[in-house]
């Protein structure tokens, strides 16, 4: 959509025009529009004084043609984003007629140096750093933007089951990634705290059933998670059954469960039906819910008191 009215079209027009009317702008537009740049690296790769960058920088603005922010000391430049569609439309017609310029070459070759100089610095940063890049990282930005990363990566149209979902602290995490979150529970008390805890999320639905007769239609699911559950119940063989039945072919699901332990007084203290699970063990019975699976140990984390933890994954053939 045009950006002036009728009236004020000629004058921007004509301005538009006067912009692009002189070779050290189109110089500069050629750059701005591919790097954000400061006027000290603007003048070193298009080598004029200060004085002319300066000038030729305050038109181009002044024009709508460059957005500028200010970092520490220096104001950095680029093109503008909003530009009017009719300005675009210019520009593109004088960048394909300029783009063979000796100028316009050079001026490329000298900001490419200029890139690998960035480039270098951190480089060195990070070669200083590596030893203690992990914690530093951690101290200045926390931890959970990794694992939003990692859930970013989920389709977002999928419908994934929670079974065992307890507080739903997990389905209130894969909310804002997925289409449908569903969490089953055996205990009331659990399902409401879920509910408390995923009461603003209108993809979460929570359901009460027993995970050896999960409360879903068979193949309803793209995908199935079972986190600490296995270890609680009697017959795990039939929990993986009833997640296999709700997948969808080709659909997956994810299992963490104890390692196989032998502190029969945690166990006992923690309610639970078995002390942990052999990988091979663990892998065996996703097979024996026809599901492809692997598993491996999980790396402990360096607070957790609790005995290691195995990662499961199993697919439904398609």
């Amino acid at each position: 959509m045009n950006t002036f009215p009728a009236a004020a079209r000629p004058a921007a027009l004509l301005g538009w025009m006067d912009g692009l009317a002189d070779p050290t702008r189109l110089r500069l537009l050629h750059l701005l529009e591919r790097q954000e740049l400061g006027v000290v690296e603007l003048c070193e790769v298009l080598r004029l004084p200060q004085s002319t960058a300066s000038r030729h920088l305050k038109v181009l603005s002044d024009q709508g043609w460059l957005t500028s922010r200010r970092q520490a000391t220096a104001n950095l430049y680029r093109m503008a984003e909003g530009l009017d569609p009719s300005a675009r439309r210019l520009w593109r017609l004088a960048r394909a007629e300029s783009e063979g310029w000796g100028a316009v070459r050079q001026d490329r070759v000298r900001l490419e140096r200029r890139l690998r100089d960035r480039r270098g610095v951190a480089e060195s940063f990070f070669a200083g750093a590596a030893g203690e890049w992990d914690r530093i990282r951690a101290e200045l930005y926390g931890t959970a933007f990794g694992h939003a990363a990692l859930l970013s990566l989920l389709p977002p149209a999928w419908v994934v089951a929670d079974l065992g979902c307890g507080t739903g602290s997990l389905a209130a995490e894969l909310a804002p990634h997925v289409g449908r979150v569903i969490g089953v529970d055996q205990s009331a008390a659990m399902l409401k705290a879920a509910a408390r805890r995923t009461g603003g999320l209108g993809n979460v639905e929570l359901r009460r059933g027993a995970l050896e007769s999960v409360p879903l239609e068979s193949e309803s699911c793209d995908a199935a998670l079972l986190v600490l559950v296995l270890a609680w119940v009697p017959e795990p063989s039939a929990v993986l059954a009833e997640a296999a039945r709700i997948l969808r072919p080709g659909g997956r699901l994810a299992v963490v469960d104890l390692a196989r332990h032998d502190d029969e007084g945690f166990r006992s203290r923690m309610g639970q039906a078995s002390a942990g699970f052999e990988p091979e063990r663990l892998r065996a019975l996703l097979e024996a819910a026809a599901l492809a699976a692997t598993c491996q140990p999980l790396p402990p984390e360096p607070a957790a008191k609790g005995p290691a933890l195995l990662l499961a994954r199993g697919e439904k053939p398609r």
